[in-house]
């Protein structure tokens, strides 16, 4: 058996079977300028806030100001509509090291200094989810839905530790003609410069294109159909149009075992290339093995690589500055017999049981459709609920990976080197 590197705890060791702390989502970094600080929520005064913590002297300081909420749901209605931090709504302008969130109904940033700025102000009956800086700073970017979509009572209507509707999400949104919005603000004057509607969907994930913030990623949550098609999305405000990225067909290159890109098919956690020259997305195919895919833009050229069939225990792909993959799941050795673990997160089109226990980094050869994976440690997260996750993110060097766990009573942030053996 392959060695493996010991996982280092970052969030504070004192008390930390009292409060849960994480990282931000993984559409940005949690890591400041140089690596030197780490952006994370925790719940460690009572209700969900920011801190930072610099990586030499381990000292933390919590930046926003809340004092209502809690820190277990994710983008679910929790029963405290328009009240407390939006945990969902957090970002990080990470070379500016300045965070953008949403408190109550407000649109908020806070600097390292401490200095709270409202930028904006919620619409009535809407629902926000997960915000997104441009590159250069100078926009936000809050997507934003009908909040019908999410009117519920989760003490009788709310299943499982996040607390999902019982209800079809997408089912709803499509009966009822649901909308949802790309508002997008000044992040110095605060000024909404635009809002566009996307008829008929329910969106939490926003990113605009890191060299042109003109054009924004959006990504239709978790749909009863066509997932795998329906899931991705272009916003272009140069010509003011919306398309989907993934399209049906059998010209995918790489290593895809045979199977055509199909609207049964399921994707998730896209992401840009550095250059914005493509998306990263990773999912699996209708009756088929789990894959990750690669989609170019100026192309329109699709390379997708199915994991072996063994790897069967579902896990999140994220990447770093030069193109190398982390992965918190899929893995494990030939001998291994797998854990199989209690969780109430299975649900959607995703087949796979949350069970997975490693983070590896994974090196993607897409013209040849091979993938070679490096296990680093295991998480040993329980994987109970959105928030015990590990959405493993490298640091911006690529030396480190950092994840969440829960191994015990509360979730944690850790890191890991990403050298093996080193």
């Amino acid at each position: 058996m392959n060695s493996l590197n010991g996982r280092i705890l970052i969030s504070d060791c004192q008390g930390r079977q009292q409060y849960n702390t994480q990282l931000l989502y993984f559409t940005c970094s949690s890591l400041g300028q140089g690596d030197e600080r780490i952006y994370m929520i925790s719940d460690q005064g009572g209700h969900p806030n920011v801190i930072v913590r610099d990586m030499f002297t381990g000292q933390e300081r919590t930046l926003t100001q809340n004092q209502n909420g809690t820190l277990k749901s994710y983008v679910y209605f929790d029963g405290t509509q328009n009240l407390g931090l939006g945990k969902a709504s957090v970002c990080l302008d990470w070379q500016r090291e300045i965070i953008y969130y949403i408190q109550d109904d407000k649109i908020c940033k806070v600097d390292l200094t401490g200095q709270i700025t409202v930028l904006n102000t919620i619409p009535d009956r809407r629902m926000t989810a997960f915000t997104h800086v441009s590159a250069d700073g100078t926009r936000l970017c809050v997507p934003m839905t009908d909040g019908r979509c999410l009117d519920f009572d989760p003490e009788t209507e709310g299943s499982g530790l996040d607390k999902r509707p019982v209800y079809n999400i997408d089912q709803r949104v499509q009966d009822e003609n649901l909308n949802s919005y790309l508002c997008v603000y000044d992040t110095q004057s605060g000024e909404l410069l635009y809002e566009k509607t996307v008829p008929k969907c329910w969106i939490t994930h926003v990113q605009f294109h890191p060299l042109d913030s003109e054009i924004i990623m959006y990504n239709h949550e978790w749909s009863s159909f066509d997932c795998g098609i329906r899931r991705i999305w272009l916003y272009d405000r140069h010509t003011d149009t919306l398309r989907r990225v993934r399209t049906e067909g059998t010209d995918t290159l790489g290593n895809p075992a045979g199977y055509p890109r199909s609207a049964a098919d399921w994707v998730c956690h896209e992401m840009w290339s550095d250059d914005g020259s493509s998306i990263i997305y990773h999912g699996g195919y209708a009756n088929g093995p789990a894959m990750v895919g690669k989609y170019e833009l100026a192309s329109g050229r699709y390379w997708e690589i199915a994991l072996p069939e063994d790897y069967n225990a579902y896990g999140h792909f994220t990447m770093d500055h030069q193109g190398n993959l982390v992965c918190d799941g899929y893995f494990k050795y030939p001998w291994e017999i797998k854990k199989v673990r209690d969780n109430s997160t299975d649900n959607g089109p995703d087949p796979h049981k949350k069970d997975a226990e490693y983070i590896c980094r994974v090196l993607p050869d897409w013209e040849n459709g091979t993938l070679t994976w490096i296990p680093l440690c295991r998480h040993e997260s329980d994987w109970l609920g959105q928030d015990a996750h590990p959405h493993p993110i490298y640091s911006h060097s690529g030396d480190r990976i950092f994840f969440n766990s829960r191994m015990d009573r509360k979730v944690n942030v850790y890191c890991v080197s990403a050298q093996a053996g080193k």
